[in-house]
């Protein structure tokens, strides 16, 4: 086993570790039944306003795909590049690494379809650069507009809340004016890449921003239920939870979500509605996807071998027919 597997896999089971105490430092107050009462006390319309945000979030992850396809020079068509984006994403946001685990159902999808690994590798930079670019302009916001909470966690004054406010938002302005400019390869380290032009970039920004706006609207939905929370309040709660995901790569920022949600708003996240979001957004999507993916792997075998078989037969007509 090579030195970065190993170093993966310490990853993967550190991650592991922090969630199941992340988890049991958020429920432990709490019996099976208080948490259950809790999820059902959600009214229907809340828990109907979090199912349509989270379909929102994932029609914005469908057109990352799409955007991106046309940045590798390969562009599909949106339902291709939905099945893949949505497939590949409620699996990947399960996992953890979606860079890595989202990418690996990518490739199996668009490597059908015509995409060599390169350009493969194309789609799913310029969609993760698109979440970065989505984070981040939600975090300047939520930092000018809310620093009061998050001064709570990060333990940081209004002024160097401001300048983090400010530096977060200038990041997406910076990209577009670098797309807007620059032809040649930008060179990172061991890395380089092109800039896409100023119409996709532009189309990070807003798509990638959406993206954020509607989970946290998802999350808001379920915590208005039985607290009093704000949209910017859950919005901040969530950015902060998002950063902490980042960082510490936990498998569906397992427990690390919902332990930054219930410090940051202590008497408005019930348990029902972080019990309730991670259901809404993570496991539903995750049972849908494996559907989608299973479906499309015994298609493609299917289709595979009938495609093989024919060949055959074809030549055993003709030889039939010589004779």
């Amino acid at each position: 086993m090579t030195a970065k597997r190993i170093f993966i896999n310490l990853t993967l089971m550190l991650g592991l570790l922090l969630a199941a105490y992340l988890l049991y430092k958020v429920f432990k107050r709490y019996s099976l039944d208080e948490i259950m009462a809790s999820v059902v006390a959600i009214p229907k319309t809340r828990l109907m306003a979090s199912l349509g945000c989270s379909a929102l979030s994932y029609l914005c992850l469908t057109g990352f795909d799409w955007m991106a396809l046309r940045y590798a020079g390969r562009p599909l068509s949106y339902r291709r590049a939905a099945v893949a984006s949505f497939t590949g994403l409620s699996i990947g946001h399960n996992l953890g690494v979606a860079a890595l685990s989202s990418g690996a159902v990518r490739y199996r999808f668009y490597s059908r379809w015509g995409l060599d690994a390169q350009q493969v590798a194309k789609v799913i930079l310029f969609c993760g650069v698109t979440v970065g670019i989505g984070l981040s302009t939600l975090a300047g916001i939520a930092l000018l507009v809310n620093p009061g909470d998050a001064s709570n966690l990060l333990r940081i004054g209004s002024a160097g809340l401001l300048w983090m406010g400010i530096l977060c938002l200038l990041v997406p302005v910076a990209y577009v004016i670098l797309a807007g400019t620059v032809r040649s390869e930008l060179k990172l380290w061991r890395w380089s890449f092109e800039m896409p032009n100023t119409k996709l970039a532009v189309g990070q920004v807003i798509i990638g921003t959406l993206n954020f706006i509607f989970v946290a609207a998802c999350l808001h939905q379920l915590l208005a239920a039985s607290g009093d929370v704000n949209f910017v309040q859950t919005a901040t709660a969530f950015v902060l939870a998002n950063v902490a995901i980042l960082v510490t790569h936990v498998p569906g920022g397992l427990g690390v979500l919902e332990a930054i949600v219930n410090h940051v708003l202590p008497g408005s996240a019930s348990i029902g509605a972080l019990v309730a979001f991670r259901v809404v957004y993570f496991l539903l999507p995750l049972m849908i996807g494996l559907a989608v993916f299973g479906i499309s792997e015994l298609t493609f075998r299917k289709r595979k071998a009938t495609s093989s078989t024919k060949p055959a037969q074809d030549t055993t007509e003709a030889q039939a027919q010589s004779l």
